[in-house]
């Protein structure tokens, strides 16, 4: 991809591996340039997030916190919750943005110095919990492209106070889940911007903390506090302070006795404020200097983003810049920024970029002074440095290295050591990182382990077992409240999953890395494609009949919405794992080539998937006693559920129905006997059901009822409990946390209150424990005796909370008795 040693390095290992990247480099190294080119280049599916609006408008890409619906205030690390109802409440994401995380290859953070780690372990919260997978960043690679010697993150003192409790720094390695994945870090070391040895040397040392006196004293030999250069020099002050900037810029506007002129930028769709590359209403005048806030869009590249120069003629249309060196004079006119957000192609299935809005303006803005911070990623020939307030680290770095040479900079202050504010916890990443750059040799490693990460994932079918398991347990708990051939279907092959698919899929994993884990070229091993070939034609076959037929083409209805969504959720995960694994067996048939099993894999991904109809309504006649009554039933809560336009399980349940036609209740009280018949539905359908049933008895001479609509029976409106309180508030969006505190009560107490409705199926457990975790506490208690949690606990481990077992005991015993 480039000449440069350490550039071809980063692309080889981010097009054939999917190690996490830290590429570096002191500032003029080119990493901007490489973003850009790898955007082109690149046959990795990938999308580009950065931690402001500007810099996410620069790199072409969207801010991390719009992609990933993340906050701005501290992120507590998802383990440091006792349970789910303690977090706060997860965003929804849209389908496209679903479908862009599943079919991901690669995720480019840009200016990664300052991304929090507290944000970098949501990223990894969100990719996880989309992709449905343990690994770390739910496997996607990672380049994260910055400085660490440039400007941190932002971090309030009582932010930190919260952070500090879970994190030993705020910076990006910091991150939890970066901790718990293989990452190499790669240091660009050819400088682009400076080509004075001496004054390189000199940033050396301001980077490593490690300012010699030699150095200082050249340095110093800029200091001239009272330089007063003439705007036709075309200096640049670099500030600590935003204020001090702006009243440079005001001062010197004023004083020039030309007409002052006003831009307004033309806005279109969305584009926030907060990612304006320039001000919206631009005031200039003849004279004043002004910085270029973008590239030549045009050939012949005329300016770039930095470049400084002065107004010589203003028009409605166009603005004349002059600059210093230049024969001639540059015609500015306005240029447009582009706000994108990510989309699938639904014909190609590849992520594409849309534009969703854009700020039109003149690219330029006053330009005698700008904050340190705001030239990071700039160069300029000429600058006044005047860091006397510097007060964050990298501060004085970032503003000495946005000159080229030592001879165009000029110190308003004495540099001293003391001003200059290094990181300990940087220099010792930095020290750590340029101890073990990555060789020629760990690429060829990555290269084919990687190869064989996705082999061993691919006949992996444990995850695959898991759900049919967990599946299959469902419709055993359900056994008269469904209809379909879908659980039979099931029923009679799960017993052959284990054996056939799980255990030879371990078998094959393993004799791949003994026979493969030295290969020198897996796509042309000869051997290892006949043996990747015969693995495939066994799978196939099996997959197809042991998986697809009973669970996709097998039918399955139910009104019961609880039964619905579970099933329906366990169906879709492992229709979508299977189908994934067979398309890449089939292609893996005829040669396993890494870039085309990536697309493949990807786009397979993004299909959607669909369930057969029930072909017909079962029937009933073998479960209720009088199927007549059942008909008319149905027929009532299908005219019923038009009225009110809403589906028919919100009326009464299949299971209500039946229980109706086997008991024939003969007043409302009766109707207290009947699962699933809660006060609101007696008051709301109890008398038309009783004028129902009478009417069916006496049509067929069936033992007559007493007076259905005695006022006899009315009872008086209960006292709301307690428990009840903490349902109602929850039910209103309220967390655990809130509710207590609210309540004055503990949270152990309201807990206890919630499970009661869980254990009716008030409440769906889902909302308090996370599935990976209810679908391992399930297991075990199908499996073991209850005598005390406690010994649950003990033996699930510290992933399993007390609470978490109290909510799921609930649930399967709500789950058994049914």
């Amino acid at each position: 991809m480039a000449e440069n040693k350490e550039l071809k390095l980063a692309y080889d290992y981010i097009e054939n591996t999917n190690t996490n990247i830290f590429l570096t480099g002191k500032a003029g190294t080119g990493k901007t340039t490489f973003l850009h080119r790898l955007r082109q280049e690149s046959l990795k599916r990938m999308i580009v997030v950065a931690p402001t609006g500007v810099a996410a408008i620069n790199a072409g890409g969207v801010t991390v916190h719009s992609f990933f619906q993340l906050g701005f205030s501290p992120i507590i690390p998802e383990d440091e919750y006792t349970n789910k109802g303690e977090q706060a409440p997860e965003k929804r994401f849209n389908k496209t943005k679903i479908d862009i995380i599943k079919s991901l290859d690669l995720l480019v953070i840009d200016e990664i110095s300052m991304v929090r780690a507290d944000l970098l372990d949501g990223i990894d919260s969100v990719l996880r919990r989309y992709r449905r997978s343990k690994l770390p960043f739910g496997g996607v690679q990672l380049l994260m492209i910055g400085d660490l010697q440039q400007l941190p993150p932002v971090v309030k003192q009582e932010e930190w106070s919260i952070l500090s409790r879970f994190y030993e720094t705020e910076f990006f390695f910091s991150s939890r889940a970066l901790k718990k994945s293989p990452h190499i870090c790669i240091e660009l070391k050819h400088i682009y911007r400076q080509k004075d040895e001496t004054f390189i040397r000199i940033l050396n040392e301001i980077r490593n903390n490690q300012l010699s006196d030699q150095s200082r004293r050249r340095l110093n030999a800029n200091y001239k506090p009272d330089f007063d250069p003439d705007d036709k020099d075309a200096y640049i002050t670099l500030s600590t302070h935003n204020r001090k900037a702006e009243e440079i810029n005001e001062i010197k506007l004023e004083k020039l006795e030309t007409d002052k002129k006003s831009f307004t930028a033309s806005i279109d769709g969305q584009f926030p404020d907060y990612s304006f590359p320039t001000l919206e209403e631009l005031e200039l005048k003849k004279g004043a200097q002004v910085m270029f806030v973008k590239n030549d869009s045009q050939s012949a590249k005329r300016f770039y983003n930095g470049k400084i120069g002065v107004i010589t003629f203003m028009d409605k249309d166009s603005i004349s810049v002059k600059c210093e060196g230049d024969e001639d004079v540059i015609e500015v006119e306005k240029e447009t920024w582009q706000n994108i957000k990510f989309n699938i192609n639904e014909e190609s299935k590849e992520i594409e970029e849309e534009v969703i809005g854009s700020f039109t303006q003149f690219p330029l803005k006053l330009a005698w002074a700008i904050t340190i911070h705001k030239s990071q990623g700039l160069t300029f020939e000429k600058a006044i440095i005047d860091a006397a307030s510097a007060f964050a680290h990298g501060q004085v770095y970032v503003a000495l290295s946005r000159c080229k040479s030592l001879e165009g900079m000029v110190l308003k202050t004495r540099i001293n050591p003391q001003g200059i504010i290094c990181d300990s916890s940087v220099a010792s990443f930095n020290k750590a990182m340029q101890e073990n750059p990555p060789k020629q040799e760990d690429l060829y490693k990555a290269k084919r382990d990687y190869q064989l990460s996705l082999l061993k994932e691919l006949f992996d079918m444990d995850l695959v077992y898991h759900y049919c398991y967990r599946l299959n347990k469902v419709f055993e708990a359900y056994p008269t409240t469904s209809q379909g051939d879908c659980k039979e279907k099931l029923k009679a092959v799960i017993d052959q999953i284990k054996p056939e698919l799980v255990k030879v899929g371990q078998q094959f994993a393993n004799q791949l890395f003994q026979m493969f884990g030295d290969s020198a070229n897996l796509e042309n091993d000869k051997l290892f494609q006949e043996r990747l070939n015969k693995a495939c034609q066994y799978f196939i076959p099996k997959l197809e009949l042991y998986i697809l037929e009973p669970v996709h083409q097998g039918y399955f209805d139910t009104d019961n919405q609880a039964l619905e969504k579970t099933v329906k959720e366990l169906r879709l995960r492992i229709v979508e794992l299977t189908r994934v694994k067979l398309a890449c067996m089939l292609y893996c048939q005829h040669g396993f080539v890494l870039k085309d099993f990536l697309e493949l894999k990807a786009k397979e991904h993004l299909k959607t998937i669909s369930f057969k109809r029930m072909p017909k309504q079962e029937d009933y006649s073998a479960v209720v006693d009088y199927p007549e009554l059942f008909k008319q039933l149905k027929d009532w809560r299908y005219a019923k559920a038009d009225a009110q336009n809403t589906g028919v399980a919100s009326i009464i349940s299949l299971k209500v129905m039946v229980q109706i036609c086997n008991s024939l209740p003969q007043n409302k009280m009766a109707f207290k006997k009947i699962k699933g018949m809660g006060p609101k539905k007696i008051d709301e359908f109890g008398l038309e059901l009783l004028k129902l049933v009478d009417a069916f008895k006496k049509e067929n001479n069936l033992s007559q009822t007493p007076d259905i609509f005695s006022s006899a029976q009315t009872e008086a409106p209960k006292k709301v409990s307690s428990k009840e309180k903490s349902y109602q508030m929850f039910k209103e969006g309220k967390s655990i946390p809130v509710i207590a505190a609210m309540r004055d009560l503990t949270r152990s107490t309201i807990e206890e209150h919630l499970t009661y409705y869980v254990g009716i199926n008030a409440l769906d457990v889902s909302n308090f424990v996370e599935y990976e975790t209810l679908e391992n506490i399930m297991a075990y208690f199908d499996t073991h005796e209850i005598h005390a949690l406690n010994d649950a606990k003990r033996d699930l481990g510290k992933d399993v909370s007390m609470s978490d077992l109290r909510f799921v005991l609930a649930h399967w015993e709500n789950v058994k008795h049914k």
